[in-house]
């Protein structure tokens, strides 16, 4: 037969102690309200005195939980107002964003006028009709200088027409197509037109290097009074080119040649204005009639 279990928790004297304490607490809770419930019967004033006490020693354990709850009170709401910063500046940074991305926006769309304003003043100072498309394909890599117009038979392009832009002469249309067109640029190293410079009208030849820029020689030969800084537009000579339209300005010279940038530069073309082709006049003066008949 097995030997009664024993009573005791075990042979722990910590486990002993506590149960000892809390059996300890127990019998005293209870004394003190039996205490509280006779007092308050027979002697209402010894009491209240004894509640006076009670709350005396009891207050520091009250407010010592009090300040506990509140502090973790105000945990609770410097954590939730942490969140909640968090995420109004996830909400405050997007909108920044969403801002700044108007701003470009805006940025954009006061160039694109300002473009835009700059060829119409064109088209309306110059009183010619003129198609206005996109440049692209720009070629840059050998010393032939295409680029390809996004208009072409169907918009009333045709061969030989100058193209330009609101800074100067592009180059003019070499080919057609139904809907493009392909552009020799002036700085090709087959393109060649006269020009002039802008404050005495002097006479030059403007010849594209294929690099990017242009060789300016004057006409007179012997005579290089050209200087960097001037400028040069179309003089209208021989057709093609109307008068008056900036080619190019110099950056360099040395005793034998002049070079010069264009003025339209061809690694921001974007969109460009085709005019129709120009016809020279000459001044033909009247012939007597013969024998003096009219």
């Amino acid at each position: 037969m097995a030997p009664p279990t024993p009573r005791r928790p075990g042979f722990s004297r910590r486990a002993q102690y506590s149960i000892f304490a809390t059996y300890v607490i127990a019998i005293v809770g209870a004394l003190v309200a039996l205490l509280m419930i006779v007092t308050a019967r027979v002697d209402p004033k010894g009491h209240a005195v004894m509640q006076g006490l009670l709350s005396d020693v009891t207050a520091p354990i009250t407010r010592f939980g009090r300040e506990t709850l509140a502090g973790m009170g105000d945990a609770g709401a410097a954590i939730s107002a942490y969140i909640n910063a968090g995420a109004k500046n996830r909400a405050m940074e997007a909108e920044l964003k969403a801002a700044r991305r108007k701003l470009v926006q805006q940025d954009v769309d006061a160039l694109e006028n300002k473009r835009l304003k700059t060829l119409l003043g064109i088209r309306q100072a110059d009183g010619f009709p003129v198609i206005s498309a996109r440049l692209v394909a720009s070629s840059g890599t050998s010393t032939r200088r295409f680029a390809t117009l996004l208009a072409g038979a169907n918009q009333g392009v045709r061969e030989d027409q100058p193209v330009r832009t609101a800074d100067g002469l592009v180059g003019r249309v070499v080919s057609v197509s139904n809907a493009t067109a392909r552009v020799l640029l002036v700085i090709d190293g087959e393109s060649q037109l006269p020009v002039k410079r802008s404050i005495d009208n002097m006479p030059a030849m403007a010849i594209g290097l294929g690099d990017g820029t242009l060789e300016i020689r004057p006409l007179v030969a012997g005579l290089n009074a050209f200087k960097p800084g001037d400028v040069f537009v179309t003089s209208g000579t021989g057709g093609i080119y109307r008068p008056g339209v900036p080619v190019a300005r110099i950056t360099r010279k040395n005793k034998l040649a002049t070079w010069g940038r264009p003025l339209a530069d061809p690694a921001t073309l974007d969109f460009a204005l085709v005019e129709p082709v120009y016809v020279e006049t000459e001044l033909v003066e009247p012939v007597a009639p013969a024998n003096g008949v009219e």
